[in-house]
């Protein structure tokens, strides 16, 4: 199109008598259709009304041309009205700035500086009409035209039609929402639906050689001239005087830490000194548009540098370093920037030029500590690496890759800079990936409100204007254009247009034009490349022109003979390798391409820069890859084989300018020379592209189908109008509206239409019509509305065309074989293009006799010479054409990538085989082996001749290389030095050892367990940081997929074992097996097979079905009878479920199981039971059990508001966790609740507890947590509450029965579980199914593909936005998040969304925004300061209680509607709402290192909080899982939950309780214990859940014998029990220990074991921290890393076998960090609290193992540590710090006070007087409060002691110590202070209340022994005797009583107890007793 125009040139003076001047006529027309073609564009010109475009033609060129007018901006009529014209003057040369003479400074392009206006403003289509703002477009007639748009135009070219009429009649929408004028964008409604385009006829048919210039005007004195078989034209080179006022800045003047990127500079260039201020001191985006050489690299860094200034770290002075503070620093600028903040990414085209960008700025920014990585090509970084990284710089598909596949988005967000260079690509076929990457960069600003800053870097191109408005560039602040005259060096150009048809004479001109050019410039001693487009051809040109040269005889132009040069040539001819380069190097020519040894390229790059080498042939990876200039540069020939197009074609214009940018030496030359050697007929074309007079047009409706999907992929469109939004941000709608006859748009149209809204949405439809076609996308045509399917989430992945996606989805079938697939793959649409040639046709069939799999098709077809290739390349056969050659990269480049999408496709629909298959052609291709050859290959130092013989064994199955020694390999290849080798290389194949466990579920379901161990030896450097592999579970004839899932293999993790847990259904029939089997991802052959056999599997018994919910009417709450009890309700009537279930609670008392799903008002339903027994049994006791003490607290908070109205005070109580103060609690209360942890412990003594055996009533909530983590403890209180009624009711008789109450989820086995429970299954079960709700709840499932955890999240912002918009109606919502961070994240997401989508906030309806922004200002944390005023709260376990309450009384009261939560406080918060997102369905488990699935208890009431009842009449849930899971959940969620028993796993703590009791006494004590529980009941109802064979009695007993003696055993080996012979089992002293302190068995064997009598603090700490009970401490998902940063700085140092992974270490640190007052993240401040409750708990129970073995240190150290915990501080700290508000400046001024008396201790700040305490402290009056209570809460103990009868002292005899303690008050503070109050601790940085508990110790400190231990509570007094035995030995001895507090520091006593011993009779037995304190204390 277009390809042969008419070239004008002001007339010149020929300087030669063959030269005349350019004429009208010296080009014509070729061909008949050009002919046509020129005709019907003349009549558009004429005639811009003609539909030519409807009837198939396409007009030339718009009918005005756009390059050089002048566009004005207009005043804005109103503040709505935003207008903005560019000027677009081209070829003048006046100016090196283009701004609009505009006084107005406001512009809509300013990103960064309008984003807070954008996100306000809200609506995407706004910027859209800023855009058409931005361009005036053409009307249909002179009459639109206005005088006023002709200003500026008087230099017009003439022919140019004038300026339209502006757009005066687009109004933008105002700021606050008004409408200016008539609206831009109608309504979609207003036009009959959109039409379907046909995209083809639309796409440039020449793409990125589209010639739309018709006329290309020269510059003054130009010329051309006819030459035999060719013409030439010439254009002088541009120049210009600089502006003498023009300053170039030096470096000098930069700020001091920039100065170190430019070192080597003294200043800035001109180009570079006009852009220093806006590049470095302005957030501006930028469009650079200059020549080649002119410096734009050192513009992009001074952006960079404007990043790194941003997040410098403030307190640094700019100007002064001090060098000393850097020495021993990786980099000069160590600390001094927050690298981990901030992203830059820099986009450049080629390869080559990556590497050189990575380069250049690696070395500049080093001393900064910046890290800058490529990611092109096959390359891939780590997120390990990517962490690190803070400069990427990446090809656009790569970058494209990255972020359209939402993997790479968690570090995305973080990019604040993107260049782009070389951005005039926008013109290749490329393009539209720019147009792609750019659009999603500023979508994502507006949306996020994150400003991203957009740099645009270009050579001269026409419409830079357009280029700027794409790029949302500020033309008045970021638009700068620079013409040729700033070319470092001006360029002269000569064109020659080649008229000689004959090949071989062209080929023979071609060579002597550049003979002729080349020893011209020889003559005047200059150098040349010379720039051909193949390797071949570089030695074949430089060969004919040494040719040329030895037969004119004028070798010496090149080489003087006898020269230095020839020496130096001739010396370095030995070192060259490469052929061609020897044979023409002595000669003074040389060849240089990349085909080339890398010693050879340096050899000639070296030569050449020295001026040895006078002419260079070369290919295009010169000009991009290495900076070697020459003073002229010759392009012979621009056409180049295109293998994506299977033909010759003409090189892209980046190729070109890049190649004359190498023409000209700034240091030596004043002008360089550029030829281009082209066919006549593309002569025009050539002259427009290098004289500025050639548009860059968008290639985007070519692929624009593909980059749709992408998008709808992404989430960012999920609708036709959210795409015709998205084209509004391409380079397509900027070229639209310019001209928009080009793009196929008539005049009437684009009059009509004024944004375009119209075309856009028939773009978009047509792409969605096409993409579901293709099965890419769902396209619901009536609203709009697109979805993806799993297709389109492939080819968006892997980068594959919908064209291609339809053909695999037709034509795969799921028993295809290697013939098949390959030809399948060879019919890819990205192949459509590739021909066969006819000579190629030979080597085809040679190749194809070659290849192992065969070809069936002739080798002339194109599918065949694909194949072919494919196979030919994987085989690494040598080719001979060069185009074959190209043709193969380019079939190769694909395949990897095409084979990952087909085996995508396999496993989507469960094809075994087929996956396989394609996996192993996958990592064929990309390891060019085929399966067949050695599995060593693909090590890199294998060499050829050994695999080969490796090859010939082949009666050695390759699993059993592993089991040869080094000796046998080096023997099997007879080489026996390879031996060790390979050996080695053998042990490092990845190989994974399997072990599977599974279970039974349902009849349904299988659970499996697989244990995968790696056998081999990782190596970093062969294996990367990570293996990827497939864990595929098949059926048993291999052909169908049951379940997928991906398995990564950390290094760190390389010799540990790895556990993964999944479910698969069982197909009904039973088969007799299923295969798992674990594929690498990456290496062929390894994979490891394990058949689960199902020959012995006996599975579970049938469910009975559920309950029928009945039709009642519903009960009125007068039922109830008692007007104290029906004022206990709300409402009117009870729910289906309570009304059902009213009568066998409220009036029998008989056992009951109610199990409905979450949120059916079960609790209700227990307080029937709870009103029923206050009522008819006056002295009955309730106790409610929950598994969760966040339940059991809500509860308590709700019963003790209504039932403590009709009770006494203190009647309705929550247990608190100490023995002691319990007891009193149950003795007087009505109503006690507690969790299973609490009652276990309360209840295990329960024969000597009588409250306990006077509960009546026993309530358990959540009965299916029995198959969670709190199962086991619940089913022993449940089993001992059954047994203690049991017991009662044969005691008693007729007296008052324990009843049982059960309420649960919906069960499967809810009548087994009842039947256990005590329960009638005819009358008091009720097993509802999971649909039976009071309130019916709709289930929406959205699943997401990325297998990262953190893309899977932040792919799941955009659709819970969706979601909460869509369902929630304006009703409350409720969002459960993975972490307290994601709760933020997301609720800040929302926000950002709702405002720059909707403008609006999520507020209630009847919210006042005043009030709830001033209730905001009283929150604590900015980020929820900020989302509340907008309608959305968020809250974490972390919170400040203050802050929990207020947002959920707005929540409450409807002030805000949106609530998002961790999911971990699910069972805390008690609001309900309308809708439930639950976003991801696991959460990081830290010491496994992987992610685990939420418990289904916690999901099943996510659920239930979908549901108001009274107000909502349905409930809606919305859950976003992975895709993997997502079929597990739904049979879970749908259907009742099936429990089973896991006490099994718990049992010895369980046992040494009931062991300590006398419950059991002997083995046949401990099977009938066994009986009681749940497990025994399941056992032969699901035997192989429990590993049974079998269900008979005897299989019966012998297991439940087998786990008894397993268990006794391993109490006896940890010292808590003997076993006699006879069976009989009795408690040891730890046994006791563990079960009174409640400590598991586990921890008493290790602190038993781990102490010494010379154990210290530390050492006691240490043994603390691994306790088991912190075993289950969380490890968050980077937590290692924060814990690693906390050890560096802890005061004292970690063991050296500490591990970050391990929580026990985790432990220990937080106690660390708790002594040490380190302030710790919201996350570990929360587990902190936990180990410090927990480890108060345990530390007694040290302590008395330490009493056990008479050691007085450690023990006194123990109950120091225990006072550490309490008070948050080390032993040696000073104790005043322990007192409120007390700082070490406050301590150090207590220490220096030089008072009476020295203040060293609590009692020393008492008796100061006031005003001197106020001086010394400093402290506000509140904070002097808080140090008033805790100094008189100190306690001041009084110890008074006496040695009864110690005159009569006997050796061996008992010795008691009398010993009294009296607390000290005043006689003021004893009237005051209430009783209870004594004791009570005051302990800012303990957790929760605390009451004081006093050791008394007497020891003997001389020989470390500790006589006599007691521990007391008290409050006024107390009184106790200390007895022990007399020392053996006669004497004197000097004994130490001790009196230990165990929570202050400072307050402890010691007194001598001097004692007299007498000899005494001998007495052979030894009493030893211990004198533990028990409850009658």
């Amino acid at each position: 199109q277009g390809s042969r125009r008419k070239i004008d040139c002001p007339p010149a003076q020929p300087p030669q008598d063959n030269k005349a001047p350019v004429s009208a006529a010296s080009a014509t027309m070729a061909s008949t259709r050009q002919m046509a073609q020129f005709f019907v564009g003349l009549l558009c010109v004429l005639n811009p009304h003609l539909p030519v475009a409807e009837a198939g033609w396409r007009p030339l060129s718009s009918p005005s041309s756009w390059a050089s007018s002048w566009v004005r901006r207009l005043p804005s009529s109103s503040p709505s009205s935003h207008e903005l014209a560019l000027q677009t003057r081209i070829g003048d040369g006046e100016h090196d700035l283009h701004h609009p003479p505009s006084p107005s400074s406001s512009s809509l392009f300013g990103v960064g500086n309008n984003l807070e206006r954008l996100v306000r403003r809200g609506r995407r289509q706004r910027c859209l009409a800023s855009v058409v703002a931005a361009y005036r477009i053409r009307g249909g007639s002179g009459d639109d035209d206005d005088d006023d748009g002709e200003e500026g135009g008087e230099g017009a070219a003439e022919g140019q039609s004038r300026m339209s009429k502006a757009l005066d009649s687009i109004k933008v929408r105002s700021v606050n929402g008004g409408e200016g004028g008539v609206a831009a964008e109608e309504s979609s409604d207003a036009r009959q639906g959109a039409h379907e385009l046909d995209l083809s006829s639309l796409a440039f048919r020449d793409g990125s050689h589209t010639m739309t210039n018709k006329r290309c005007h020269l510059p003054d004195a130009s010329w051309r001239a006819m030459r035999p078989g060719y013409e030439e034209v010439h254009v002088p080179a541009s120049r210009s005087a600089p502006d003498p006022s023009e300053k170039l800045v030096p470096i000098a003047d930069l700020p001091n830490w920039t100065r170190d990127a430019f070192q080597g500079m003294t200043t800035l260039n001109r180009i570079q000194s006009k852009m220093a201020d806006v590049a470095l001191k302005s957030n501006e985006n930028l469009l650079l548009c200059a020549p080649t050489g002119a410096g734009k690299t050192n513009v992009a860094m001074l952006t960079v540098l404007n990043v790194l200034g941003q997040y410098r770290r403030e307190g640094l002075d700019n100007d002064a370093m001090d060098e000393d503070d850097d020495a021993g620093k990786e980099s000069k600028y160590e600390g001094h920037f927050d690298l981990s903040s901030f992203k830059i990414v820099y986009v450049a085209p080629m390869k080559a030029l990556v590497q050189e960008v990575v380069k250049n700025f690696s070395k500049r920014l080093k001393p900064y500590g910046i890290t800058v990585r490529e990611l092109s090509g096959d390359s891939s970084l780590t997120r390990q690496q990517i962490s690190e990284t803070q400069m990427i710089v990446t090809t656009p598909e790569k970058w494209d890759i990255v972020t359209r596949q939402g993997e790479g988005r968690a570090y995305t967000q973080l990019v604040k800079l993107v260049i782009v260079d070389e951005i005039h690509l926008l013109h290749d076929d490329r393009g539209p990936v720019l147009e792609s990457i750019v659009a999603r960069v500023i979508r994502q600003v507006e949306t996020t409100a994150e400003p991203v800053r957009l740099v645009g870097l270009s050579a001269t191109l026409p419409n830079y204007a357009d280029v700027a408005t794409f790029l949302r560039v500020d033309p008045e602040k970021g638009m700068f254009f620079f013409d040729h005259t700033y070319r470092p060096v001006p360029l002269q150009m000569q064109y020659l247009g080649i008229t000689e048809r004959n090949a071989f004479k062209r080929f023979q001109l071609q060579n002597e034009i550049c003979y002729e050019k080349a020893a011209g410039q020889r003559k005047q001693g200059n150098q040349m490349l010379i720039f051909v487009h193949s390797r071949a051809e570089t030695g074949k040109t430089a060969k004919a022109l040494r040719d040329l040269a030895m037969e004119r005889d004028e070798l010496s132009l090149f080489v003087r003979e006898g020269g230095a040069t020839q020496e130096i040539l001739r010396e370095e001819l030995s070192t060259v390798k490469n052929a061609d380069l020897k044979d023409v190097l002595p000669y003074g020519f040389a060849i240089h391409h990349a085909g080339m040894a890398r010693p050879d390229r340096e050899l000639v790059e070296d030569l050449f820069s020295d001026g040895h080498i006078g002419v260079l042939c070369c290919t295009a990876t010169l000009a991009w890859g290495v900076n070697l200039p020459a003073h002229a540069v010759i392009i012979k020939g621009t056409q180049i084989y295109d293998p994506s197009k299977g033909r010759w074609a003409e090189l892209s214009p980046l190729d070109v300018l890049q190649m004359l940018g190498r023409a000209g030496r700034p240091q030596y030359d004043t002008e360089g020379e550029g030829i281009i050697m082209t066919a006549h007929s593309e002569l025009q074309y050539y002259l427009s592209l290098t004289n500025l007079q050639l548009p860059v047009e968008s290639q985007m409706v070519k692929t624009l189908p593909d980059h749709m999907n992408a998008e709808v992929v992404l989430g960012t469109v999920q609708t036709i109008d959210e795409a015709a939004d998205w084209l509004g941000y391409t380079f397509l709608y900027v070229r639209m509206l310019k001209n928009p006859n080009l793009y196929g748009i008539s005049d009437k149209a684009a009059k009509d239409d004024h944004t375009l809204q119209y075309r856009r949405r028939d773009l978009a439809h047509t792409a969605a019509c096409m993409l579901e076609r293709s099965h890419l996308a769902r396209y619901d045509r009536r609203s709009g509305a697109l979805q993806t399917t799993p297709l389109g989430r492939i080819a968006s992945q892997y980068y594959i065309s919908h064209s291609s996606m339809a053909l695999y989805s037709r034509h795969l079938r799921p028993n295809m074989a290697d013939i098949d697939l390959l030809r399948l793959f060879s019919m890819s649409g990205e192949f459509a293009h590739i021909t066969v040639r006819e000579e190629e046709k030979l080597e085809l069939t040679k190749l194809a006799a070659r290849v192992p799999i065969p070809v069936k098709e002739s080798p002339s077809e194109p599918s065949a010479k694909i194949n072919i290739l494919l196979q030919a390349y994987v085989s690494r056969l040598r080719l001979d054409g060069f185009a074959l050659v190209s043709d193969m990269a380019f079939v190769q480049q694909s395949a990897a990538r095409i084979m990952r999408a087909i085996f995508e496709i396999s496993l989507r629909r469960g094809w075994s085989g087929l996956a396989k298959l394609t996996l192993a052609f996958a990592n064929m291709v990309a390891r060019r082996i085929w399966r067949s050859q050695s599995p060593l290959r693909q090590f890199k130092n294998v060499p050829e001749i050994v695999a080969r013989k490796l090859e010939r064994k082949a009666d050695i199955e390759w699993a059993r290389y592993a089991d040869l020694t080094p000796s046998d390999l080096g023997e099997l290849v007879g080489v026996p030095k390879m031996g060790r080798t390979l050996h080695r290389l053998v042990h490092q194949f990845p190989k994974l050892e399997l072990s599977a466990h599974v279970q039974p579920i349902t009849r349904s379901i299988l659970r499996v367990e697989l244990g995968l161990v790696p056998d081999f030896e990782y190596d970093v450097k062969v294996h990367g940081y990570v293996q990827l592999f497939h864990i595929i579970v098949e059926d048993v004839d291999g052909e169908n997929i049951l379940h997928h899932e991906m398995f990564l293999l950390k290094n760190t993790g390389a010799e540990d074992e790895h556990t993964v847990v999944f479910t698969v259904n069982i197909l009904d029939p039973l088969p007799p097996s299923y295969f798992i089997r674990v594929i690498s991802d990456r290496w062929l052959h390894s994979e490891a097979v394990l058949p689960i056999s199902f020959n012995k599997m006996i599975l579970p018994a049938k469910f009975y079905p559920p309950t029928e919910l009945l039709d009642l009417q519903p009960l009125p709450i007068s039922v109830l009878g008692e007007a104290a009890l029906i004022k206990l309700y709300g409402f009117a009537e009870f729910n289906p479920i309570q009304t059902q279930t009213f009568h066998h609670l409220f009036k029998t008392d008989k056992n009951c199981l109610i199990c409905a799903p979450s949120g059916s008002g079960k609790l209700a339903c227990a307080e029937f039971a709870i009103m029923r027994m206050l009522v008819n049994d006056p002295s009955g006791k309730c106790v409610y059990v929950a598994p969760k003490e966040e339940t059991s607290a809500n509860t308590h908070s709700d019963w003790n508001k209504r039932f403590g109205s009709i009770l006494r005070p203190g009647q309705v109580v929550q247990l608190t966790g100490e023995v002691a103060p319990d007891l009193k609690l149950i003795a007087e209360a009505k109503i006690v609740v507690c969790t299973a942890k609490q009652w276990d412990a309360i209840s295990r003594r329960w024969r000597q507890r009588k409250a306990v055996q006077s509960i009546t009533l026993f309530i358990v909530d959540d009965v299916h947590f029995l198959g969670g983590d709190a199962g086991p403890t619940m089913e022993v209180i449940i089993s001992r509450m059954r047994f203690i009624g049991a017991q009662k009711q044969q005691k008693s008789g007729d007296g008052p029965q324990l009843r049982m109450i059960g309420l649960g989820a919906s069960l499967a086995n809810a009548r087994e579980v009842g039947e256990w429970m005590g329960v009638s299954s005819s009358k008091g079960l009720f097993n509802f199914s999971p649909k039976v709700r009071p309130i019916p709840l709709e289930i929406y499932f959205h699943s997401f593909d990325q297998s990262n955890f953190a893309s899977r999240l932040m792919a799941m912002g955009k659709p819970v936005y969706n979601a909460v918009m869509r369902h929630s109606e304006g009703k409350p919502s409720i969002v459960f998040v993975p972490s307290r961070r994601q709760a933020q994240l997301t609720a800040i997401d929302l926000m950002t969304y709702y405002q720059s989508i909707e403008g609006e906030t999520f507020l209630g309806k009847g919210a006042i925004p005043e009030e709830v922004a001033k209730i905001a200002g009283n929150l604590r944390e900015p980020a929820l300061q900020q989302v509340t005023t907008s309608g959305i709260g968020f809250l974490h376990d972390g919170m400040v209680e203050n802050d929990w309450e207020l947002i959920l009384d707005l929540y409450r009261n409807g002030s805000i509607t949106v609530l998002v939560c961790p999911v971990d406080i699910c069972w805390k918060v008690k609001v309900v709402a309308h809708l439930v997102v639950v976003m991801g369905t696991e959460t990081f488990d830290g010491r496994e290192r992987r992610y685990v699935d939420y418990p289904i208890a916690d999901l099943l009431h996510l659920m239930g909080m979908a549901s108001r009842q009274g107000i909502d009449t349905c409930g809606k849930c919305v859950i976003m899982c992975h895709t993997p899971k997502k079929e597990h959940l739904k049979k879970l969620l749908y259907d009742p939950l099936p429990i089973e028993s896991h006490i099994d796993h718990y049992l010895h703590d369980h046992f040494n309780s009931e062991i300590v009791t006398k419950t059991i006494s002997c083995m046949q004590d401990a099977v009938d214990y066994i009986t009681w529980t749940l497990l025994y009941r399941r056992l032969s109802k699901n035997p192989n859940y429990y590993n049974l064979q079998g269900t008979s009695n005897v299989h019966l007993s012998e297991h439940i014998s087998e786990m008894v003696e397993t268990v006794l055993g391993d109490l006896e080996a940890s010292k808590c029990c003997q076993l006699t012979d006879d069976g009989d089992v009795s408690p040891l002293n730890l046994g006791m220990i563990a079960a009174y302190y409640y400590v598991q068995y586990e921890t008493i064997e290790l602190i038993a074991a781990s102490l010494t009598a010379k154990t210290k603090v530390r050492g006691i700490l240490e043994i603390l921290s691994h306790a088991s009970e912190f075993a289950n401490l969380p490890i968050r998902q980077g937590e290692e890393k924060s814990l690693k940063i906390l050890a560096r700085n802890l005061s004292q140092k970690l063991p050296e076998s500490a591990q970050f992974q391990d929580p026990r270490t985790k432990a220990l640190v937080l106690l660390h960090c708790h002594f040490g007052r380190k302030a710790l993240s919201t996350d570990l401040h929360t587990d902190q609290k936990r180990v410090l409750c927990d480890s108060i708990n345990l530390i007694p129970a040290i302590v008395d193992v330490i009493s056990s073995n008479g050691w007085l240190k450690p023990a006194l150290a123990a109950m120091e540590l225990s006072q550490m915990v309490v008070q948050g501080l080390w032993n040696k700290d000073n104790v005043l710090m322990q007192i409120p508000h007390f700082t070490k400046e406050i301590v150090y001024r207590c220490e220096a006070y030089q008072g009476e008396d020295p203040i060293e201790s609590v009692f020393d700040i008492l008796t100061l007087e006031d005003d001197v305490r106020n001086d010394l402290l400093c402290l506000p009056d509140e904070n002097m409060a808080d140090v008033a209570v805790f100094c008189n809460n100190y306690p001041n103990i009084e110890v008074a002691h006496e040695v009864q009868d110690s005159d009569d002292i006997t050796a061996g005899y008992p010795v008691q110590i009398s010993v009294k303690l009296e607390r000290e008050m005043d006689d003021e503070d004893e009237e005051e202070t209430d009783e209870t109050q004594y004791g009570k601790v005051a302990a800012p940085l303990f957790p929760k209340e605390k009451r004081e508990g006093w050791w008394v110790v007497v020891g003997d400190t001389k020989t470390n022994s500790l006589l006599s231990l007691k521990r007391v509570t008290f409050q006024r007094s107390q009184r106790i005797m200390l007895e022990f035995m007399a020392p053996e030995e006669p004497g004197d001895y000097s004994l130490t009583l001790f009196c230990m507090s165990d929570s202050y520091l400072g307050c402890d006593q010691e007194y001598d107890v001097p004692i007299s011993v007498a000899v005494g009779e001998s007495d052979d037995e030894d009493d030893d007793e211990s004198s533990r304190d028990d409850e009658s204390d």
